[in-house]
C-alpha cells in the first residue's frame, strides 16, 4: 500500500521530511507499520508548488505499479466516463491514475470534495455492476498550491490510515525544547499516511469517510461520501 505525505510550509530541504525522521517516508516505504503490506513497491515521486502558485514544478520517478486486482473489470466503464479531451494524457494503467481524469473530468481544478465525491460515485456504481463488494479504497491529497484537500474513505469503510499534524503553536507550547518547531511558520503542516514520528501531541487521525481542509487560518474537517451516480 501506498504510503506518502503532502507538506504544506516554510521551505526546507526534502531530506528534512523525506529522511530525517525517525519514521521518514523512506522508511516507511520499506517498513510500513499501518499498511497491509509491509513493502511498498509502487515507485516514488515529487511535486510541488513554489512561491507562485500558478507555476507547478514537478519531478517524477515511474516505477512498477502493483495495481489493483478487482480494476481491470471496471476500467472500460470508467475510462470511458473520462472527458475525451483528457483521455490522450493519460500514461499508465492504473486505477489511480483513472479515478484522477475522473476527477479532473468532474471539475477537481474548480471544486475538490465536489468533483471527487462524483468520482467515488461513478466507482461505486462500476463495483456494484460488476459484482465487485468494495470497489473503492482510497487516501488522497489535492492541492491548488494554497489549501490541501485530505480525503479518507473506502466501501468497507476500513480504510487505510491517514492523520494530520497539530498546529504547530501548540506543539511548541507542548515541546518549547524541539529546535525544529521554532524554525517553521505557523502555518506549517503535514499530512500523513503514518505519522513520522512519536513527538507526543503531534499526529491526530482523520476520521474514517471524512476529508480535511488545510489553510491559511482555520483548518476544516467534514464528512465524506460518494455522490450518488
Amino acid at each position: 500500500m501506498c504510503r506518502w505525505l503532502a507538506y504544506s510550509g516554510t521551505s526546507m530541504l526534502l531530506d528534512t521530511i523525506l529522511y530525517k525522521p525517525a519514521h521518514s517516508l523512506i522508511d516507511q516505504s520499506l517498513h510500513s507499520k499501518l499498511g497491509v503490506e509491509t513493502t511498498n513497491g509502487d515507485g516514488f515521486g515529487v511535486g510541488w508548488y513554489a512561491e507562485d502558485v500558478d507555476t507547478p514544478a514537478l519531478l517524477r520517478d515511474v516505477g512498477p505499479a502493483w495495481n489493483n486486482r478487482g480494476f481491470h473489470v471496471m476500467r472500460r466503464d470508467l475510462i470511458l466516463l473520462v472527458d475525451p479531451a483528457l483521455y490522450a494524457d493519460i500514461e499508465g494503467t492504473t486505477d489511480s491514475e483513472v479515478m484522477f481524469y475522473l476527477a479532473l473530468t468532474f471539475g477537481l481544478d474548480r471544486d475538490p470534495p465536489t468533483a471527487v465525491a462524483r468520482m467515488a460515485g461513478v466507482v461505486k456504481r462500476a463495483g456494484r455492476d460488476h459484482g465487485v463488494e468494495f470497489p473503492l479504497q482510497m487516501t488522497l491529497a489535492i492541492t491548488d498550491g494554497e489549501r490541501v484537500w485530505a480525503f479518507r474513505y473506502s466501501s468497507g469503510h476500513a480504510s487505510r490510515s491517514l492523520f494530520y499534524g497539530s498546529r504547530v503553536d501548540a506543539l511548541r507550547r507542548l515541546h518549547p525544547d524541539v529546535a525544529f518547531l521554532r524554525e517553521v511558520s505557523e502555518e506549517t503542516r503535514l499530512i500523513v499516511s503514518e505519522p513520522l514520528g512519536d513527538l507526543p501531541g503531534a499526529w491526530n487521525e482523520i476520521p474514517e469517510s471524512s476529508y480535511g481542509v488545510v489553510q491559511p487560518g482555520a483548518d476544516e474537517l467534514y464528512p465524506f461520501a460518494p455522490a450518488p451516480a
